[in-house]
């Protein structure tokens, strides 16, 4: 959408690029966040850093200029109380199910926690530290995203011409367009609307980068504990950067085939999120129900310890993760048709019932669950 926007948009002959570019390009970006990752923890611990402030400097810049470059803003009651649906772009016009889709991309977005967790093991004081990261991304997210939809709700010019197939944006990207519209409205030109896209664009980048980062270490988890096949494969550790550098690659061409059917499918992408975030969510499921139906003598606590919020909370987490894998494996787009079909719950079901019947043939015979590392003795590795 950078590029479409500044080399004319869509009514300016900008270039947009077809399917087999965009494809090429998610895969590019693909093999340079697994490059990235591959290199020592000094530099992957630096690029954290970077990411975090580029999106709290860059996030407040956005956050505080849009509606201030926007020639008129929306009222409150409109923000907070108006309710709109775009059945000619989704088909869609059940506002129940709409609420209900609304959880998609917002729920991905807290997907920083979960790279919080799985690095825990990679610091200090992990017992401590790693619920406090896990809060603090939580936090950060949460108050960074629901201010930049207010920015947006308020920044919007017309409405109606948002999803227009003949707008700047060619209806492809909302958000793009209620940036464009308050930059083209104060300036007339597409500058501004360009810079504050780049600036989004950096924070999906440093997204990738976290997201690759967290799957090699589960994949490194589970193949330390011999769970998956081929385990001493992708348990190795790169012997000069001490990274699990096969974990990384073994990610990156799994994300590379999830990505091909972005040749022939309309709603890809959206698959790809769903999938991806079913089953992070659904892997808290598990530990969540068996914490909340624990025998409390059976529990020994550690430095963070939740008391007696512990089971309201397991409770209201649990029914979360339910109503959100829930909501994944549902159509975005009607009427359904094999371009914009959900492949979601195929994919999903399919590598369910091979996993299952791995294990009932094969893996229930060896595996035993984790492996211990730590000799709680004395201490040591």
């Amino acid at each position: 959408m950078i590029i479409f926007l500044a080399t004319g948009n869509n009514k300016g002959g900008g270039y947009f690029a077809s399917r087999g570019v965009f494809l090429c390009m998610y895969m590019g970006f693909t093999v340079i966040w697994a490059v990235l990752n591959s290199l020592a923890l000094q530099v992957i611990a630096f690029l954290d850093i970077i990411s975090m402030w580029w999106q709290v400097i860059g996030g407040l810049v956005v956050i505080v200029m849009l509606p201030l470059v926007a020639p008129h803003t929306q009222s409150a009651s409109f923000v907070f109380t108006h309710f709109e649906t775009s059945p000619e772009a989704t088909g869609i016009s059940s506002k129940p199910y709409a609420v209900i889709l609304s959880v998609l991309l917002s729920n991905y977005c807290l997907y920083g926690y979960d790279t919080a967790a799985h690095l825990t093991e990679e610091t200090k004081g992990a017992d401590r530290t790693g619920p406090v990261a896990i809060l603090s991304s939580i936090g950060m997210v949460s108050v960074f995203g629901w201010a930049y939809y207010l920015a947006l709700t308020f920044s919007i010019q017309d409405f109606n011409y948002l999803y227009d197939v003949n707008n700047e944006t060619a209806g492809a990207l909302v958000p793009a367009q209620i940036i464009f519209d308050a930059f083209h409205g104060r300036y007339h030109n597409s500058t501004g609307a360009v810079v504050f896209l780049c600036i989004t664009w950096g924070s999906y980048f440093f997204c990738g980068l976290s997201v690759t980062t967290s799957a090699a270490r589960v994949v490194y988890a589970l193949s330390r504990d011999n769970g998956i096949p081929f385990s001493p494969i992708w348990r190795r550790i790169h012997p000069k950067y001490k990274v699990p550098t096969n974990a990384v690659w073994l990610c990156a061409a799994i994300s590379i085939l999830l990505g091909l059917p972005i040749l022939k499918l309309d709603v890809v992408f959206t698959a790809i999120i769903s999938i991806s975030t079913i089953g992070w969510v659904g892997g808290y499921a598990i530990p969540v129900f068996a914490r909340l139906v624990m025998d409390e003598k059976n529990f020994k606590p550690g430095p963070f310890y939740l008391g007696r919020a512990r089971r309201p909370i397991c409770l209201v987490a649990f029914l979360w993760i339910c109503y959100t894998c829930s909501a994944f494996l549902l159509p975005t787009l009607y009427p359904i048709q094999l371009k914009t079909f959900n492949y979601a719950p195929i994919a999903i079901g399919i590598f369910m019932t091979l996993i299952m019947l791995w294990w009932a043939f094969d893996a229930r015979k060896w595996f035993k669950g984790p492996v211990r590392n730590i000799d709680l003795g004395n201490g040591h590795s």
